[in-house]
């Protein structure tokens, strides 16, 4: 009989708060799992553990079969490339079974915990500033952003089934970093719409940069416009419903009919403005910041020249503009052992100058 683990592969963070959050979450997780199987975590990068490390404690524990699950919301590059070549590359090294799940992805439960963060900020509101109804009110949901327009179209869907399942009376969609409208166009924009009331909502998982950033540019956009009350919504977190998701995500991993990954993937299918990834090689870059934690790159705002209170994303623009190349050997350890050499070449966003995305952050 085979022992299972639970691998849960979360992305990580310079944030230590974020990655702390993470860790509860993988904590609470085995309640809801049967009680002979083993759950572990890792860190695709910055953070520790790393997936190898969770990985090695579930073998050591006697797992021979694991179930392995994205800790993301949405499936990108991150989802559809990175882990996978971890998780394949361990596999074959080890020569140990490891299945790989779903994201947390449109699912109701999700609606449903996201509806509840978002019902919290309008009854703080309500009760601090007066009440306002929805239909007075315009939502803004906010999502991480990615150079993949099936993760990036699934936070319009969350957010249109917000806007229509609660009854508010706008609704607008940003984007913390890389694609757009960036967070302070998409306010700017909202502020011009006549609602008093605007609801910010991250939906993102748990706290860091990303969140501080989506904060401080509502903060400043309210400063702009005192005549409009913005109101910031906390983020999942460990929310019941999620908890709830992510087991699901697992013991379907095990069941009849296993759901298919990556429906309207770019790198399986021809995406409008997306065409020349299909098919391309699947490959994790993340080993250089593996593990680094609060010492990687932009990882303290206190550091940075160009920002002061929070981290606007100032600095991904100098990164954009230069591609990614960079020649060195490794050792993929697949069905066969072989060491080439290569360069990384990440596959150009389409719209690296619009006006309203990463060049917005730009200081005029």
């Amino acid at each position: 009989m085979s022992k299972v683990g639970v691998m849960i592969c979360g992305h990580g963070s310079r944030s230590q708060a974020a990655v702390d959050q993470f860790a509860v979450l993988a904590e609470k997780l085995p309640a809801l799992l049967p009680s002979d199987w083993m759950v572990d975590y890792g860190y695709l990068e910055f953070a520790n553990p790393v997936i190898r490390d969770g990985l090695d404690r579930l073998r050591a524990g006697g797992c021979d079969r694991i179930v392995a699950v994205p800790g993301m919301l949405f499936a990108a590059m991150h989802a559809k490339n990175d882990i996978p070549t971890v998780l394949n590359t361990y596999a074959a090294k080890h020569g140990v079974e490891i299945s790989y799940g779903r994201e947390l992805g449109v699912d109701p439960k999700m609606i449903a915990a996201a509806g509840e963060r978002i019902q919290e900020a309008v009854d703080r509101a309500n009760s601090e500033l007066g009440a306002v109804p929805l239909e007075e009110t315009c939502l803004v949901v906010i999502g991480r952003g990615a150079s993949d327009p099936d993760a990036n179209g699934n936070v319009s869907k969350i957010a249109r089934m917000l806007w229509e399942g609660m009854g508010f009376g706008w609704c607008e969609v940003g984007y913390s970093g890389v694609t757009f409208p960036l967070v302070e166009p998409c306010l700017t924009h909202v502020a011009k719409l006549g609602y008093k009331r605007v609801i910010v909502f991250p939906y993102f998982l748990f706290t860091g940069i990303l969140i501080d950033r989506i904060y401080g540019f509502t903060d400043q956009v309210a400063a702009a416009h005192p005549d409009i009350e913005f109101v910031k919504a906390g983020y999942l977190n460990d929310h019941a419903k999620v908890l709830e998701t992510f087991a699901e995500r697992v013991t379907e991993q095990l069941g009849e009919i296993v759901p298919p990954t990556c429906g309207t993937c770019k790198y399986r299918t021809q995406v409008l403005g997306f065409e020349a990834e299909v098919g391309a090689v699947q490959e994790s870059h993340h080993h250089h910041v593996e593990g680094q934690g609060a010492n990687a790159p932009g990882s303290n705002v206190e550091d940075c020249a160009l920002c002061a209170d929070f981290c606007t994303g100032e600095c991904r623009l100098e990164m954009l503009a230069h591609s990614h190349d960079h020649t060195h050997d490794h050792d993929h350890d697949h069905a066969h052992d072989h060491s080439h050499t290569h360069d990384h070449v990440h596959a150009e966003y389409p719209h690296p100058k619009h006006p309203h995305g990463p060049e917005s952050a730009r200081k005029k």
